[in-house]
């Protein structure tokens, strides 16, 4: 190893000491140069040990702001001497604070720095403290306060993680868990990634953050109902809060079966609609059997400009199956020759739809009108197992269900009627174009 001379470092202390401002290296600048030389040149040789006394005097004689580089190297002095002295409980621990308070000093001196400094120390802490959630917590808290959303994406988890520990050591209770789940998760949205290993980072810790409090099972779901039915009531048009409860109430077990999840939903649509948020609401509607609500909803997100062909014709075929199931018969006819135009891709399936519907429903009049709507039935399932072969079996029981009811020939000829003639059959509000087909 290179050795340094005392001429060497005396002449660059003289040196250094005839070109830079005394007041910038505090009230005894000459000595505080000095270290800074000795320790330096120890340094850029890796000679930690020998660097460290002079570092540290360096440190003690020197302010803060004199040298930013002095404090980023003491924290690389620091973590050898943490990992030196693992052995030696009391003496880490104090390394360990004077690690941290290197950090705040460069945070405090450097603004333009800050936050690097801070996201360091929140980096460090997280690697050398263990067992002491309340002190990771603060330090946390500390961070997230001044950085804000340049906070490093990982300590946002590992605050989450810490503010976990103390809840179940009784110190949080779950309102204060939750706010710092919310707050982290609006922090992180807030992000602005400086490329993309930053931004898939992100997306990591926000699907980690989601998953620890999920895990965690801090907030029931009396707990998220009792803390956020009075801010709901004060503020039902505070777009963040609504979207917070749905979002909250969306990832607990069993929580979205209750009037404040239903009333924030409808209330985040009425304040940011969109095509996603009013299909949302159909489907929170359709589970509950408010039928004509639901309905609404789902002719609202068939509506939007914003939603494609394909998305529009699977929002009216799932429309077509809710009807049918609800006795919706005329409504599931409508929905299915709507999504039928919009994607011919799931043209099977929507002729399926169609001949139940037409096979279900109920025809008045004589005996031809009654029967009338079996020949429709059949027509659209014939159609359905041609689009799509898969469905042939389905098709083809019902097809052999519904031909029984094909009226006699007899029966069609007291009505002027033959087999293959043209027949217009008006039903339940439908109407379709057929041919005659009798019983053989």
């Amino acid at each position: 190893m290179k050795k340094i001379t005392l001429a060497v470092l005396t002449f660059m202390v003289v040196f250094s000491g005839s070109i830079f401002a005394q007041g910038k290296y505090g009230k005894d600048s000459a000595e505080c140069i000095k270290y800074l030389s000795y320790y330096k040149e120890y340094f850029k040789q890796k000679a930690y040990d020998e660097a460290l006394p002079n570092w540290r005097q360096a440190y003690k004689l020197c302010p803060p702001q004199a040298n930013q580089t002095m404090l980023i190297d003491g924290t690389t002095l620091m973590r050898q001497l943490i990992a030196k002295n693992a052995s030696n409980p009391t003496y880490r621990a104090a390394l360990i604070d004077t690690l941290m308070a290197i950090h705040d000093a460069r945070a405090t001196a450097w603004p333009r720095n800050a936050v690097t400094a801070l996201n360091n120390k929140g980096q460090d802490i997280s690697n050398y403290v263990k067992n002491d959630p309340q002190k990771l917590y603060d330090t946390f808290e500390q961070i997230l306060a001044a950085n804000q959303s340049q906070t490093k994406a990982s300590l946002f988890l590992f605050d989450m993680q810490s503010a976990i520990d103390l809840y179940g050591k009784g110190v949080l209770d779950a309102e204060q868990v939750i706010n710092c789940y919310q707050r982290n998760l609006s922090l992180l949205d807030g992000a602005k990634p400086a490329n993309p290993g930053e931004a898939e980072q992100i997306q990591k810790v926000r699907t980690d953050l989601e998953s620890l409090f999920i895990g965690s099972k801090v907030a029931s779901c009396e707990d998220l109902i009792r803390l956020f039915t009075p801010r709901f009531e004060a503020s039902p048009n505070d777009l963040n809060l609504v979207q917070n409860i749905v979002k909250m109430m969306t990832i607990s077990e069993d929580c979205q079966n209750n009037e404040l999840y239903l009333k924030a939903a409808t209330s985040m649509y009425k304040l940011d609609p969109s095509h996603n948020s009013a299909y949302f609401l159909y489907r929170l509607n359709a589970v509950r059997n408010n039928v004509d609500t639901a309905l609404n909803f789902i002719d609202e997100a068939i509506e939007y400009d914003a939603s494609d062909d394909k998305t529009d014709a699977t929002y009216a075929y799932e429309a077509a199956t809710f009807c049918i199931k609800n006795g919706r018969l005329a409504k599931a006819n409508a929905y299915a020759r709507k999504a039928l135009e919009l994607d011919s891709s799931i043209a099977g399936k929507c002729y399926m739809i169609i001949g139940q519907v037409w096979g279900s429903t109920s025809c008045g009049g004589n005996e031809i009108n009654v029967a009338s709507r079996y020949w429709v039935a059949v027509d659209n399932l014939q159609k359905a197992k041609n689009a799509d072969p898969s469905l042939t079996e389905e098709a083809n029981r019902l097809i052999g269900a519904y031909s029984r009811y094909y009226p006699q020939t007899a029966e069609a000829f007291m009505y002027d009627l033959t087999d293959g003639q043209s027949y217009t059959v008006n039903c339940n509000g439908m109407t379709a174009v057929t041919t005659v087909r009798t019983q053989k």
